[in-house]
């Protein structure tokens, strides 16, 4: 049995970081990402999902549905939580840090890809890439995964045509970049329309069409497009689409006519 001991900073980062990036149902002592990780952090399956699931009970998106966490989250954990709504480049930048103190094997590999990348930069701008880097990292893994690796709009699961899409573009909203309620999993194909301004989500959360996109008389495009028009966003448990960045886009970006 696992002596009780105190949640550092790091392994509550950690513990926050696998809760962004996985499902409700997910969160429990047999899952076997559960078990890896709390190997690495040297604490027992059931503490880490126990953990997860205290998590869990701060999250409006579950609380809203009706399912509940367990009720014995701390005041640290509820401090995470604030810290991660308020700043999410910040705790981005944190779990990494947190990330790489238990995953040491996959950062490296991370790192070395990094270093590739970025190897005639000066170090100034090497930072500022690293960062982005990170960024970008953290808001696609959690947008697909919390979609469950499909496009939320047509279904499709082959992760190689799969985008982490913004909702409000990314070089509109600074604070928002990476922050997962402004995110869509969408196919290539659908990121693009509704990149372009060719598609929208409704207040309902269903699918409009531009009457432009309308206009082209191409086979292609009714089967692919043209028939999600009026369907119902698939959505996660979590990390809903924020209402307000929707109306945004359909104010600013949507092409009306």
């Amino acid at each position: 049995m696992e002596t009780r001991r105190s949640w550092s900073r790091d392994e509550l980062l950690f513990a926050f970081y696998l809760y962004c990036r996985m499902p409700f149902g997910n969160l429990h002592m047999r899952n076997p990402e559960i078990i890896r990780c709390a190997g690495l952090m040297g604490r027992t399956p059931s503490a880490l999902a126990m953990k997860l699931t205290n998590i869990a009970s701060l999250d409006p998106d579950i609380i809203n549905t009706g399912r509940k966490g367990l009720p014995g989250a701390s005041n640290a954990d509820r401090a995470m939580w604030q810290e991660m709504q308020a700043d999410w480049q910040a705790f981005a930048l944190h779990t990494e840090a947190a990330r790489k103190l238990f995953e040491p094997a996959q950062s490296e590999h991370t790192k070395s890809e990094e270093a590739a990348l970025v190897d005639d930069f000066s170090a100034e701008d090497r930072t500022v890439l690293s960062t982005v880097r990170v960024g970008q990292s953290f808001f696609r893994n959690i947008v697909l995964s919390t979609y469950d690796q499909r496009c939320c709009i047509s279904g499709l699961s082959v992760p190689q045509f799969l985008i982490a899409s913004h909702i409000v573009p990314w070089s509109w909203d600074v604070k928002n970049r990476i922050n997962p309620h402004n995110g869509l999993c969408l196919s290539v194909l659908h990121d693009k329309a509704f990149d372009s301004g060719l598609l929208c989500i409704q207040d309902d959360l269903t699918v409009c069409i531009s009457p432009k996109l309308k206009a082209f008389d191409d086979p292609f495009l009714q089967q692919a497009l043209l028939q999600c028009e009026g369907a119902r966003l698939r959505l996660p448990d979590k990390f809903l689409p924020d209402p307000a960045f929707l109306r945004r886009h359909r104010e600013e970006i949507f092409q009306h006519g």
